[in-house]
């Protein structure tokens, strides 16, 4: 399929979480139009199986097929782990995953230690566990997998006794092992960056992956002449759970009013 500068860019997410990967390149590319999909029906997608992670991700890149996107950002660890490879065999289509930062944290380490928080199904993957096995020679990497923490999000819980109780849970064990560089290693996490701050203190760096896959993408654009022209890029949402649920936390979580859309599961 050839693809033309106007055409949109699709970024999905199993929720809410691959927004924050949404805000980066939308401050990033302001003049592209952006098709986000939360597959809010089949969230999380961290506690799934990989086979129907994979079936998930199959039938959401379908959908983009179908839309004519120019590019698709895999904004979700777990999705990308399981689901990347599979989706560029099947497209022509430039596709970009996520990758926790495990590089940067190890080269940022004065201490040698860093800490990962993820889903059990990113931690799981042999994707990251060959990420992990590359840099745990001179790096000393703890992962925290962090159940609850996704669905506390798609809640809007950014905050208050039960949010806080849980990631104190998965935090203190870090801090107790003296890291002082922690990977986010779920899309969702950053909307808990000022909790997670309040909790580590101002000397630890906590390395978010949005930036860069928005840079990453914009590459990808500028390789294949694909960059949009200079116009304001419209931004369309789309969910495959209940609109009436997930529009108001959608909305909490991208900071500005927007129109919701249904996508048949």
């Amino acid at each position: 399929m050839s693809h033309v500068a106007s055409d949109r860019i699709g970024v999905f997410d199993s929720g809410m979480g691959g927004l924050s990967v949404l805000a980066h390149i939308h401050r990033l590319l302001p003049h592209e139009s952006l098709i986000y999909v939360a597959d809010t029906a089949f969230m999380p997608y961290g506690c799934k199986p990989p086979e129907q992670v994979l079936e998930r991700c199959l039938t959401v890149a379908d959908f983009f097929d179908k839309q004519q996107v120019k590019a698709l950002v895999v904004a979700c660890n777990t999705a990308t782990a399981v689901a990347i490879e599979t989706l560029r065999k099947h497209s022509s289509t430039p596709i970009i995953g996520m990758e926790p930062a495990i590089k940067p944290a190890a080269l940022a380490s004065r201490t040698g230690v860093i800490g990962v928080l993820a889903t059990t199904g990113t931690l799981g993957s042999g994707k990251f566990n060959g990420l992990k096995s590359r840099f745990e020679q001179h790096t000393r990497i703890l992962v925290q997998p962090c159940p609850g923490l996704v669905e506390q999000i798609e809640q809007g819980k950014l905050s208050g006794e039960q949010t806080t109780t849980l990631l104190e849970h998965y935090l203190q064990p870090l801090l107790a092992s003296g890291i002082d560089a922690l990977v986010l290693g779920c899309t969702h996490y950053p909307f808990l960056m000022p909790l997670i701050r309040q909790i580590v203190g101002e000397n630890i760096d906590v390395i978010d992956t949005g930036e860069p896959i928005a840079r990453q993408l914009q590459r990808q654009l500028e390789a294949r002449n694909l960059l949009s022209p200079e116009r304001a890029g419209v931004v369309e949402f789309w969910t495959s759970g209940d609109c009436a649920l997930v529009e108001p936390v959608m909305m909490q979580l991208w900071q500005a009013p927007l129109k919701l859309h249904h996508l048949p599961v």
